[in-house]
């Protein structure tokens, strides 16, 4: 019954995100056309089952760029209008359609790459892929990343194994006001 609750969450706060910054992710969009011609980034991660999803973002970093984990990319790779987006947050707005289209959640463990053999292993032998991937989580808002897969993978059991309606709520809330920082970049 939760699990529906907070699908339900999911969908009317998507909806309503996605009405409300409608206006910036336009802005956003445009700006994005003439720093690199092509702001929307399209990646493969691996979602709920580990079945794989293409997670959307605006694009913060060259075109040509590795896809790989940012803790592994130089910071310089950033591109000057990327480092405002992710300093803003701006840049995950388009995951606001992963939610409501069902292949993530507002609140659940960040999506990995396929590539990230040992944060998956981790993932996998605590339980983690039998939820949604989330656009922020537990340990977003303590600043764990992806560089530290062990714990990372600690941190998303946790939180999967104590998810309530006001954990969730809170993550959100948290999130919102600026805690976190996400990858170190």
């Amino acid at each position: 019954m939760q699990s529906l609750l907070l699908r339900l969450l999911d969908i009317c706060f998507s909806l309503a995100g996605i009405t409300l910054a409608l206006p910036i992710m336009i802005l956003v969009y445009v700006i994005g056309l003439f720093d690199n011609g092509s702001p929307v980034f399209f990646q493969r991660r691996v979602g709920k089952k580990q079945i794989p999803f293409t997670l959307m973002k605006f694009r913060t970093m060259p075109i040509d760029t590795s896809s790989v984990g940012t803790h592994l990319v130089d910071a310089a790779s950033i591109t000057t209008v990327g480092h405002i987006l992710r300093k803003t947050k701006c840049d995950e707005l388009p995951q606001l359609f992963n939610v409501l289209l069902g292949h993530m959640s507002l609140v659940g463990p960040r999506p990995c790459l396929p590539n990230q053999t040992i944060l998956i292993k981790e993932r996998e032998t605590r339980g983690v892929f039998r939820v949604r991937p989330g656009v922020t989580g537990l340990a977003q808002v303590n600043e764990v990343d992806m560089s530290t897969p062990r714990k990372l993978a600690r941190y998303d059991q946790l939180m999967i194994n104590s998810m309530s309606l006001g954990l969730y709520i809170k993550l959100i809330i948290t999130t919102g006001l600026g805690k976190g920082r996400g990858d170190r970049l």
